[in-house]
């Protein structure tokens, strides 16, 4: 295919936290889940990575143990975690959940090296009045964006920012106008907050409930 010019496209399943080298270990899995690795776990290391898409969801959710500096609790995690069906597809377990979290998606895109983003889920928020980001850390009585060598994260608590929400039903929008404008605002604002262009929105489950922008 290489040789023929054709695109070749490589897909993983775990994010940048749960890397060996640059997760957040010991709870990481054993091997490197990073863009960076796709040639050379694949068994092509000669391929050149020319552009690497981040999946970010428009809220956080997390499997297993170990820190998770934005997680909820009670009856507001709940409600979130109904609302996106954040249960294991073969166990049912609940998903931890939260919300987005800017400091660790920052640091995901600078390991990743990502070009673009596909923010996902972002029909989920939409029966929420205003919308929560984790927009800072606090470490050790100081403000960070930094995102920290992991034996300290069981010590940062979240700095919550809130936008306005939206509170319609934005899953029939194909169209980046079709979104309600304080929807815009908020891929807006995390796509700043990242740095990295969110080129990819999805409002629903099906493979067209898609915004490219």
């Amino acid at each position: 295919m290489q040789k023929e010019g054709k695109s070749i496209l490589f897909e993983a399943q775990l994010g940048a936290l749960r890397d060996l080298d640059y997760g957040i270990y010991p709870y990481t899995t054993s091997s490197n889940a990073v863009a960076a690795y796709a040639p050379v776990g694949s068994g092509f290391p000669t391929a050149k990575l020319d552009e690497v898409v981040g999946v970010v969801k428009a809220y956080s959710s997390c499997v297993g143990e170990g820190p998770f500096v934005c997680e909820w609790f009670g009856e507001e995690a709940q409600q979130l975690r109904d609302a996106g069906a954040e249960y294991g597809a073969k166990t049912g377990r609940p998903r931890r959940v939260g919300p987005i979290d800017l400091v660790a998606t920052r640091y995901g895109v600078e390991t990743q090296g990502a070009t673009n983003i596909a923010l996902t889920k972002l029909d989920i928020l939409s029966y929420m009045d205003k919308i929560p980001v984790c927009a800072h850390y606090e470490l050790n009585g100081e403000q960070t964006d930094d995102f920290p060598f992991p034996v300290l994260l069981q010590d940062a608590k979240p700095v919550v920012e809130y936008l306005p929400g939206w509170q319609c039903d934005i899953s029939g929008a194909r169209k980046w106008e079709d979104l309600p404008e304080n929807a815009r605002n908020y891929v807006e604002y995390v796509e700043k907050a990242i740095g990295c262009h969110i080129g990819f929105v999805s409002v629903g489950a099906e493979r067209e409930s898609l915004i490219i922008r």
